[in-house]
């Protein structure tokens, strides 16, 4: 039988299939992409023939704006469509009169940050690879939050809008299913979004839980509202029960066998608790075989912890039973801690960086033999800029099939003396510089002024404020070697007051900071999403990242640059302990003597800012040497750090982690 000519609702229960979506979805497209590989999807995981994975995620950045962006013949809400964003800047004139508008559809808004991001990433990857998964997650129908300044108070959180039922290439389905708590009964709508392959050859369908029907009390509509809600307990637990639980009879509704359950952050714990509660006479040491965890925090409140109280509350006595078995952290214990659930009812868990590893086994020594580390990664189809992917395929020859495998970027070191290449490299990046200058051309943005970015989830540990502990240093650096542009971006928790100063005192810094001609240039962006990540990641000169040691995992942010051959400022912690040795830029400040953690307040703040400001002008002067008076010094030691920062994205990506995964993890060939 032809796949083209099989309609796809033989495999799919589309709700409303005639009155919404059957503009959108024919017998040969879906959303205007093919629909084929998605029948052979289908087929291939109800057949339970592959070895399905089922990655289960609390949130999910797909960078639907930018990468694979579905087509649809109804109208889109004009809640599914960007807002404008303010900038908060020390040119005030400009502040006042103008925002940031962008005309695009907004990111299917389930996902807070780089965790979220880091699935999204996986998810694609997966369906490049064509790998037989099928991935978990929770329909947020008021997403996380939205930014907005409040001049002199810093952040103001805002409830978000979007309209799912107008989302391109997401549709409800028929299935409900019923998650049966003590006390308590929640019923979950399903919906699907197809995550197709880079040659749209292939598919992995993401389906998300919605408890927004109309079977549930309103307490029990809201639950899927917001993304980490933390205004109460009850919240938290009942949305991990909610992917954990709820995951595992989705699955089991779609008739999906699975082979792993791969469970990214302990949010999906009680997954587990499901599948033997639904598995009859199960032999719980072989179930464990079904089920893999990774770890992506080191920071101790990034662990859920929840009473046996709070637990009872909603867990039936078999359940529970369970839960106190693998979850407690002591046999004394009054906790359950869904790390420790995890791990104890898992056949694999590891961290996200090699340093990672190391931490972790010092948080849990009792499993330090059991804990392997694979390093994150990105996935560079999504990442990489235009104008880098045209200097590269026009060294095809010296460089294989990158795209179809980026580690051959590694490849990349063979072209370092070519001169035709090294101004190749400096001139795709000053395209690039041009769109970010166009996008801030009301803020006398320049292309040719040496601009640095700190941009990122915004966390006491992740010293948001450091560049700007010392104004009159910046200065002096700008006037002695040449004009700085600093941009700042990234949310806080809206219940982390802690975070919530700090972009308080970004602003107020700002606000007393003087343009001085323009040799300073200082501003905050709101709303930071994927759609502007994209932007800056490609177009600024130098990826500031300064956490404290040992407190970032892994961290992301910085892979996606080098994918576009921005150079790093980074203190030595996450993923670059790991890439600080392969010429990819400057590295400064404290460093983990490698026994963990100091008591997470010592910011280090006065120490490190001093070392970087020392970096940051070593920089400044490569970068000043290297275009002068519009003629381009190739030989120039930036272009060097330019080309080691793509080589070094052949490793840091996602294909080299899903490949380390399918052998270390997964038990695939």
């Amino acid at each position: 039988m032809n796949p083209n000519n099989t309609p796809l609702r033989q495999y799919v229960n589309i709700k409303d299939y005639d009155s919404r979506y059957a503009a959108d979805i024919r017998d040969d497209a879906y959303f205007t992409f093919p629909v084929g590989p998605i029948l052979e999807a289908e087929r291939a995981l109800l057949s339970g023939q592959a070895g399905t994975i089922a990655y289960f995620s609390m949130e999910y950045g797909l960078a639907t704006s930018i990468y694979n962006v579905y087509g649809s013949a109804r109208p889109v809400s004009d809640d599914n469509k960007m807002t404008e964003n303010e900038v908060f800047s020390n040119e005030r004139i400009p502040d006042y009169l103008f925002s940031l508008k962008v005309d695009a559809l907004v990111d299917l808004p389930i996902y807070s940050g780089g965790l979220g991001v880091l699935a999204g990433d996986t998810v694609k990857t997966a369906a490049d690879m064509k790998l037989p998964m099928v991935a978990i997650g929770i329909l947020w129908s008021k997403g996380y939050f939205k930014q907005r300044f409040w001049f002199k108070f810093g952040q103001l959180p805002e409830e978000m809008k979007w309209d799912p039922e107008t989302f391109p290439g997401l549709i409800p389905l028929e299935e409900k299913v019923k998650l049966e708590l003590k006390n308590k009964v929640i019923y979950l709508r399903l919906w699907k979004y197809y995550v197709f392959s880079r040659t749209r050859d292939h598919v992995v369908p993401l389906v998300l839980l919605d408890s927004n029907v109309e079977e549930n009390d309103e307490a029990g509509r809201r639950l899927t509202d917001k993304l980490y809600r933390s205004d109460d307990v009850s919240g938290r637990i009942l949305q991990r029960l909610i992917l954990g639980m709820g995951g595992i009879r989705a699955l089991a509704a779609l008739k999906y066998p699975v082979r792993i359950h791969h469970l990214n952050e302990g949010h999906a714990a009680f997954a587990f608790v499901r599948k033997a509660g639904d598995t009859p006479g199960a032999d719980l040491e072989a179930l464990k075989s079904q089920f893999a965890y990774t770890c992506h925090t080191p920071v101790p409140a990034g662990h859920d912890r929840f009473s046996v109280g709070e637990c009872e509350t909603y867990l039936e006595s078999q359940d529970m039973a369970l839960v106190k078995t693998f979850g407690l952290e002591d046999a004394k214990s009054t906790v359950v801690n869904l790390t420790i659930l995890a791990m104890n009812t898992s056949s694999s868990i590891n961290a996200v960086s090699w340093k990672h590893g190391e931490v972790m086994k010092l948080q849990f020594p009792d499993y330090q033999d059991r804990i392997k580390a694979i390093t994150n990664g990105v996935h560079f189809p999504t990442w990489v800029s235009a104008p880098i992917l045209k200097v590269l395929d026009a060294f095809a020859k010296q460089m294989g099939d990158y795209r179809r495998d980026p580690e051959l970027l590694k490849n990349v070191l063979s072209l370092k003396e070519d001169q035709a290449f090294r101004k190749g490299l400096w001139q795709a990046h000053q395209e690039n510089k041009k769109v970010l200058a166009s996008l801030l051309s009301r803020w006398r943005f320049k292309e040719d002024a040496l601009t640095v970015v700190w941009a990122r989830r915004i966390a006491a540990y992740k010293r948001p404020s450091l560049l700007l502990q010392d104004i009159e240093r910046l200065m002096d650096i700008a006037r002695r070697i040449g004009p700085l542009q600093v941009l700042f971006a990234g949310k806080a928790h809206p219940n982390d007051n802690m975070a919530f100063t700090y972009v308080n005192e970004i602003m107020n810094t700002i606000d007393k900071t003087q343009t001085s001609g323009g040799l300073l240039k200082i501003m905050i962006l709101e709303n930071y999403d994927i759609y502007i990540a994209k932007a800056l990641v490609s177009c600024v000169d130098i990826w500031l990242n300064n956490p404290l040691p040992p407190y970032e995992a892994s961290g992301t942010s910085g892979m996606k640059a080098i994918a576009n051959a921005v150079p790093q400022l980074s203190t030595v912690d996450g993923w670059v302990v790991e890439a600080k040795d392969s010429g990819i830029g400057k590295f400064f400040g404290y460093e983990d003597d490698g026994r963990g953690y100091t008591d997470g307040l010592t910011l280090r703040l006065n120490e490190d800012a001093r070392a970087l400001y020392a970096a940051l002008e070593e920089m400044a002067r490569l970068y000043y040497d290297t275009q002068k008076n519009g003629e381009i010094n190739t030989q120039s030691a930036w272009i060097d750090m330019m080309i080691h920062c793509l080589a070094a994205a052949g490793r840091f990506n996602t294909f080299r982690m899903l490949n380390e995964y399918r052998s270390k993890v997964w038990g695939m060939k």
